[in-house]
């Protein structure tokens, strides 16, 4: 592999397609195989010469990857999967459940430290590179206000959560900013914004053959931790409209810090993201995550780890000395 860091894939949809095409663009990396439920058959890898094996071959693997990238969904796919494969590999995963994030943390960190890995949990922009930027905002200026704004796009998770309700064929969810709340604030308002006023929820469902819209509407509206707490629109469609109109996965989103250094005087930080392809991006930021995820192994740093445990130097394939001489 020539010193190369050895990556597989645990899932390949979307998100695990991102994978792929990320790694092409690190030429530190190369990819070890792709591993999924599905038949080896039925995966068309981007490079004829990636191997593509089933989920139940990776413990006998182990030796052959540095890091498995960890590409099923929050509901139920990693909340299984993140503790069992974080007792055989270094792991990254993009669970992005928020208010599970301590729980999951909880379940990875023993069976990654009792086995001497490295499990990096909820990469990505959101979790991850917004995190950083929430707790940069508040670090910098503690007398002030966060607020974060995703969309609009297409999200991942929800979408995955919605697939997952009995009596859905297939859907998509959009989550939708409310303009005025970003305006308020990017004046340097601090308002008491509630979820229903900052996002609005959009969903487009396919329907099973059969399955009652009011009862799956009911279901999806009523989600914890997905819905439950926010204005939530459910629109029933053919799978024809579908595969025609919500093909895109557009998505983006605004942390933005409001606060004051002394009276009268209104600082505002705002980190924004416009992004082409919501997997992909996603992918690229797991990409870099898992060289981190790498180097701290070699450190002898197991365990559990968060994107606020990772140096942004390890996330980079430039030497320390390239840093402070290109970007400091």
């Amino acid at each position: 592999m020539n010193g190369k860091i050895r990556i597989a894939i645990a899932g390949h949809g979307n998100l695990g397609r991102g994978v792929e095409a990320a790694i092409e663009h690190n030429p530190d990396m190369s990819l070890a195989g792709i591993y999924s439920r599905r038949p080896a058959g039925q995966i068309t890898p981007r490079q004829t010469e990636t191997p593509v094996h089933g989920m139940e071959q990776l413990r006998s693997h182990a030796d052959q990857i540095d890091v498995l990238i960890l590409c099923g969904g929050s509901k139920e796919d990693l909340p299984q999967q993140g503790p069992e494969l974080a007792a055989l590999f270094n792991t990254v995963d993009s669970f992005d459940t928020h208010a599970r994030i301590p729980e999951y943390f909880a379940a990875v960190d023993p069976a990654a430290r009792d086995s001497q890995h490295t499990a990096l949990i909820s990469a990505g922009w959101d979790p991850g590179v917004f995190s950083l930027n929430r707790a940069l905002g508040e670090a910098l200026l503690p007398d002030g206000a966060t607020y974060t704004f995703w969309g609009d796009g297409l999200s991942q998770g929800h979408s995955d959560a919605l697939r997952r309700v009995p009596g859905v064929a297939g859907a998509v969810q959009y989550t939708r900013p409310a303009k005025d709340a970003i305006n308020q604030v990017r004046k340097g308002g601090r308002p008491d914004l509630t979820p229903q006023q900052m996002h609005l929820r959009e969903c487009f469902v396919v329907l099973e053959d059969g399955a009652d819209a009011e009862t799956v509407r009911e279901a999806i509206v009523t989600m914890p931790h997905y819905f439950a707490d926010y204005e939530t629109v459910v629109n029933f469609i053919s799978a024809e409209e579908l595969a025609r109109d919500h093909r895109a996965m557009v998505h983006g989103g605004f942390v933005i810090r409001s606060g004051t250094t002394s009276p009268g005087t209104t600082q505002v930080m705002e980190y924004s993201l416009k992004l082409g392809s919501n997997p992909e991006f996603t992918a690229s930021v797991l990409v870099a995550c898992a060289r981190a995820v790498h180097r701290m192994h070699g450190l002898r740093q197991f365990g559990a780890k968060t994107i606020y445990d990772i140096p942004l130097g390890l996330l980079s394939p430039r030497s320390a000395e390239d840093l402070r001489a290109g970007f400091l």
